[in-house]
C-alpha cells in the first residue's frame, strides 16, 4: 500500500523509526506541535487543511499521527481517501503502547508531567505557532530582560504556577534518545521544578501498527469518504460519524 501520514511533529522521531520498518511506502508530513495552543476547533480545521491538500487517487489511506489531543481531531472529515487515527486521548497513550497502560500509570502517578524527546528538542512550551507571546519555558532572566525586573518576575511567576500540580516528572524512552542529553535535560527540569524523576520505558508497537495497517477497530477507527471523526466521550475515545 501507498500511504501517507499526517503527524505532529513531537512523534517526529518514533514515527521515522515506525515508518522505516513498515512493509508500505509511507509519505511523512509534519505539522508542528504549536497547533495544540490553538485549541481543538482551530487545530482540526489546521489538520484539516493538510488532508484537503492531499491529492486524490494516490493513497489508499491517510494516517493521523495524532490521539483526539483535546477534541483537536474532533470533525476531522475524510474527502476521497479514508482517514486513520489511533483511539488515543493524547501522544502520551500513543508513546506508552496502549490507552490501559496509559491509564493505569496516570491513576497511580496523577500528579505526573510527560516528557518525551519530542516534547524536548520541539520546544517545551506551546508557543511555537505565536513567537511573539510568552512561551511557558523562558528562563527567568529572559523574561526580566524583556520585561524588567518587577514585571518580568511577575509574568514568570504566572507562567510557571503549573508547577504546583505535579510532583513528578516522567520521561517516556523509546530507545530514540541517540545519547543520554535528552534525559539529562528531563532530569535537570525536574530538579529545578522539585518534582521526583523517573524513566519510564515506553512502547512503539501501537504507532508501528498504524503504519503498518494493522487497524484492529479496539485500537483504531477507520472513516472512510464522506464520514468523520468525532469524540465519543467514552472508553473508545473517537467515533466516526456520517
Amino acid at each position: 500500500m501507498r500511504l501517507k501520514l499526517i503527524s505532529c511533529e513531537v512523534l517526529f522521531r518514533e514515527m521515522c523509526d515506525a515508518c522505516a520498518h513498515s512493509p508500505h511506502q509511507v509519505d511523512l508530513e509534519f505539522l508542528p506541535k504549536g497547533l495544540h495552543d490553538l485549541g481543538g476547533k482551530p487545530m482540526a480545521a489546521k489538520i484539516q487543511e493538510a488532508v484537503d491538500r492531499t491529492p486524490e487517487g494516490v493513497y489508499e489511506a491517510i494516517l493521523l499521527g495524532y490521539g483526539l489531543c483535546g477534541n483537536g481531531l474532533d470533525g476531522l472529515t475524510a474527502r476521497h481517501t479514508r482517514l486513520v487515527l489511533p483511539r488515543a486521548h493524547d501522544c502520551i497513550a500513543l508513546l506508552m503502547g496502549s490507552r490501559e497502560r496509559y491509564q493505569a500509570y496516570f491513576e497511580q502517578n496523577p500528579g505526573a508531567y510527560y516528557r518525551s524527546t519530542g516534547w524536548l528538542e520541539r520546544g517545551k512550551g506551546l508557543q511555537q505557532l505565536t513567537h511573539d507571546t510568552i512561551g511557558f519555558d523562558q528562563p527567568l532572566e529572559s523574561m526580566i530582560r524583556k520585561y524588567g525586573e518587577d514585571n518580568g518576575r511577575y509574568l514568570y511567576e504566572e507562567m510557571t504556577r503549573y508547577r504546583s500540580q505535579y510532583g513528578k516528572l516522567t520521561f517516556i524512552e523509546t530507545g530514540l534518545e541517540a545519547g543520554g542529553g535528552f534525559i539529562a535535560e528531563a532530569a535537570a527540569e525536574a530538579r529545578e521544578c522539585g518534582w521526583i524523576f523517573e524513566r519510564l520505558p515506553g512502547d512503539l508497537a501501537w504507532l508501528r501498527r498504524l503504519v503498518d495497517g494493522d487497524w484492529a477497530e479496539s485500537e483504531f477507527v477507520v472513516a472512510g469518504p464522506g464520514q468523520r471523526i468525532a469524540a465519543s466521550y467514552d472508553s473508545g475515545v473517537v467515533k466516526v460519524e456520517a
